[in-house]
């Protein structure tokens, strides 16, 4: 019996401990390509009817049904496969193999320029007529459509942007303005401009829209050369500082009401890195001479110094980043470990960034399978009132939620400064001996 004992004890603390010696052998670039083909190979560019198992290439002709879905996630419009475009553009660039530009083209054209966008028009315009807002939530692209929210917009809209400047299309341009105007005249805004969303208090500020936001507002500087989006994305930074930093932790809340004047319960990880990204993205394509340009980067490390404290044992970050008995989580990993490693590059912040960078991308490197399978990726997640709704939230592998940020980071490090230390004997000679 107590061999039998120690058996299942041995066989429980296997279980306990076998994510940590999964690790892949594979490099960044590897793993980045191996995460980004599987994502090519699993993507349809067909639909389905839930209901009859039906599958087609096409929805042209098909009788309107709420139960035809696109059969891939890949092809679902939602903001999280917005990161993902963008990160398999920044792949094509880094590694020259034009497929994952191919790729992006594509998914979009597929959407857009393929006949099957009126389709689902009509469908969800019955739906609305029908049921009302509830009524158009699971019908997919309905996002398209619905534009009352940066998730349905910014980040999607950001990599059209991106798709736009390599390959000029009028659709893809018409969507890139409507979604230009949504945020310049309809996004809810408070008196001072911040960007705050009218649930689950009203006008809420989420540290989550400084990317919904940023991500487009920045490029959208690029593609035009107005520099009024770039002076709006600068703005929401330093007022998101103002209302959501935490100076006691040096970390971000994940939300402030102003109807109450309180905090979020929460310092959620990802929520911080949906922050450090965005002022990256931004500091790349913000003019040198912006007027708001130096206040962004003392922004940006004054976070990366904050972020850094909270690192843990693996290299990873924690689910809350002040609580370590929270699981380790990558999705906000990923994007301290780009945001360091980007900021280390373009000498916003000290080389020595670069060793917790490192150490991150180890800490990843644990929950990537040598076949590209991402683990470890939060569900995607709201607001609520008690510190617990967080510590539950499930995890999920081989989603867009996880994989745009964690290829963004393997992309970064791919010709990352290794961290080099300065030794004590190399400064010896500097310190003058007094005869």
């Amino acid at each position: 019996m107590m061999n039998l004992r120690k058996s299942l004890l041995l066989g429980m603390v296997t279980l306990c401990f076998a994510p940590l010696t999964a690790q892949t052998k594979m490099t960044a670039k590897e793993a980045a390509m191996k995460i980004a083909d599987r994502i090519l190979s699993n993507t349809a560019y067909e639909f389905k009817n839930t209901k009859t198992g039906e599958v087609y290439k096409t929805v042209k002709n098909l009788p309107l049904s709420t139960d035809v879905k696109v059969a891939s996630k890949y092809n679902d419009w939602h903001y999280t496969n917005g990161v993902t475009n963008i990160a398999l553009l920044e792949l094509a660039d880094k590694t020259g193999d034009k497929k994952y530009n191919e790729y992006v083209l594509k998914n979009m054209n597929f959407v857009f320029n393929d006949g099957n966008l009126d389709y689902f028009r009509k469908v969800y315009d019955k739906a609305l007529k029908e049921g009302g807002w509830s009524a158009i939530r699971n019908i997919n692209w309905s996002m398209i459509f619905r534009g009352k929210r940066l998730d349905d917009n910014g980040p999607m809209g950001a990599s059209l942007i991106e798709l736009q400047m390599r390959y000029p299309n009028k659709s893809f341009l018409n969507y890139i303005n409507q979604t230009a105007d949504h945020l310049n005249y309809a996004e809810p805004r408070l008196a001072d401009g911040t960007i705050a969303r009218i649930w689950p208090h009203e006008n809420t500020i989420w540290a989550d829209d400084s990317f919904m936001a940023i991500s487009f507002l920045a490029r959208m500087g690029t593609m035009t050369g107005d520099d009024k989006y770039f002076t709006d994305a600068a703005n929401q930074i330093l007022n998101y500082n103002k209302y959501l930093w935490c100076p006691e932790k040096g970390i971000y809340y994940h939300c402030y009401h102003t109807d109450n004047k309180e905090h979020g319960v929460a310092h959620w990880s990802r929520a911080n890195g949906w922050i450090f990204m965005a002022q990256a993205d931004l500091l790349s394509r913000m003019p040198k001479n912006h007027p708001l340009r130096d206040a962004v980067i003392k922004n940006f490390q004054q976070q990366a110094s904050g972020v850094a404290r909270y690192q843990g044992k693996n290299g990873l970050w924690h689910q809350l980043l002040d609580k370590e008995d929270s699981y380790e989580e990558i999705t906000g990993t990923a994007m301290f470990v780009f945001g360091m490693a980007r900021g280390v590059k373009q000498g916003w912040l000290h080389p020595d960034f670069i060793y917790v960078a490192e150490q991150g991308l180890k800490g990843m490197m644990k929950m990537i399978t040598d076949n590209g399978d991402v683990t470890g990726i939060c569900v995607g997640t709201g607001i609520m009132p008690s510190i617990a709704y967080y510590y539950s939230r499930p995890t999920q592998s081989n989603d867009p939620m996880g994989e745009g940020p964690v290829l963004r980071a393997l992309i970064e490090m791919i010709d990352a400064p290794k961290y080099t230390e300065i030794k004590a004997e190399q400064q010896y000679d500097k310190i003058a001996i007094k005869k």
